[in-house]
């Protein structure tokens, strides 16, 4: 009676936070990095509280995982995932009244919620910028190009696509750059909901080729 007594308690909590905030949930996020960084991308929805397009750049409050957690990400293109505490979206938009500096999260080894196994369990992330915050349109749109974002200063760099149609696929690259490169973005001809070729952005990048090193993440079914 009493694990039920609190899950109910929970629920009510859950329920009454996010009527105060529409934006408060769990926020999973596909990590990515390397030596130089580790970065973050929300899993966006075209539906509340997942409408938003948010990137970050974090460390890990605790260094010696902060360490590990840098060597085994190193521009890998394994996925894995961050599974938070529930909070508020848009305390990470530019100007919030209450900008959130840090949560808690497991960090998982594949898609937490699709049989991945967490590596490290609630480890305190700092958020040290926010590189991108965009709500989504739910409007069905149909764009013909994709344009790439580029994550990352050193010649470790990663592409993440901007969702920009309804419906629309989430894809995050990484590749190698020369250190002094520009940051620019890069846009690219779009086919439909099909996966970005390497080339295609080796082009537009005007990189060798395999210059790409891979997909660290390419999803579709969330953004129907």
């Amino acid at each position: 009676m009493k694990t039920l007594t609190s899950f109910l308690c929970g629920l009510l909590l859950a329920a009454s936070s996010w009527a105060a905030n529409p934006t408060f949930g769990q926020h999973g996020m596909a990590m990515f990095g390397g030596r130089d960084g580790i970065y973050a991308a929300h899993l966006p929805m075209f539906h509340a509280p997942h409408d938003y397009q948010v990137v970050l750049r974090l460390s890990i409050g605790d260094s010696t995982i902060d360490r590990l957690v840098k060597a085994r990400l190193d521009g890998k293109t394994a996925l894995w995932t961050i599974a938070p505490e529930n909070f508020e979206l848009d305390r990470l938009a530019p100007g919030a009244k209450q900008p959130l500096k840090t949560f808690q999260a497991d960090l998982v080894l594949g898609h937490f919620e699709q049989g991945g196994k967490a590596q490290y369990r609630n480890v305190p992330v700092v958020v040290e910028e926010v590189l991108m915050f965009r709500r989504l349109s739910p409007a069905q749109h149909v764009s013909q190009q994709a344009r790439y974002v580029q994550i990352g200063s050193g010649p470790q760099r990663f592409l993440v696509k901007e969702i920009d149609s309804r419906p629309d696929f989430d894809h995050i690259v990484a590749y190698k750059a020369y250190s002094s490169a520009a940051r620019n973005p890069v846009t690219v001809p779009k086919n439909a909901l099909n996966e970005t070729p390497a080339k295609a952005l080796e082009a537009a990048l005007k990189v060798p080729a395999g210059a790409v090193g891979g997909t660290v993440y390419y999803y579709l079914d969330d953004l129907r």
